[in-house]
């Protein structure tokens, strides 16, 4: 059991605030980790695995045009992924991460490791934060559960 999935799932259940998650790089590890807790359901209805970009098209409405003009490793792909999950999902905060994991797809401009979190609130702003990360893949994946978990603790504290 990860705690900071289940700092996450208490103070979402306090709020009376429903999560739910919009994956790439990840392939639904956050959602895992949130599923761990005993009582999420209370929260958590679903989580959305978007790993290919038709996936991000047609599950989570990203224009097309959006992933071909900014890629899929983006800030506002990674908010149009969130928007998209919170308006499907009819949830109140919704994390979205899409990056690289490696150990190829990388460039100079979006080395191995970039990551881009999208987070989005009902009623506010989406927020977006770019983040690089060292390791191998299984280590940049955890890495972003561990930060995309962290940026739902601090949002919902």
């Amino acid at each position: 059991m990860n705690p900071k999935a289940a700092l996450v799932i208490g103070r979402a259940r306090d709020a009376g605030c429903r999560i739910t998650t919009a994956e790439s790089c990840t392939g639904g590890m956050i959602a895992a980790a949130l599923t761990d807790i005993a009582g999420a359901s209370a929260v958590f209805g679903h989580g959305f695995v978007s790993y290919a970009n038709d996936a991000k098209t047609t599950m989570l409405g990203v224009p097309p045009a959006l992933i071909a003009r900014d890629g899929a490793v983006s800030e506002a792909v990674a908010r149009a992924m969130a928007e998209g999950a919170l308006a499907r999902a009819e949830a109140d905060l919704a994390v979205a991460v899409t990056g690289i994991a490696g150990p190829e797809g990388g460039s100079a401009e979006k080395p191995v490791g970039t990551v881009w979190f999208g987070l989005a609130r009902k009623g506010g702003a989406t927020l977006a934060e770019r983040r690089v990360f060292a390791g191998n893949r299984g280590e940049v994946r955890r890495a972003t559960v561990d930060h995309g978990l962290d940026l739902l603790a601090r949002e919902l504290g």
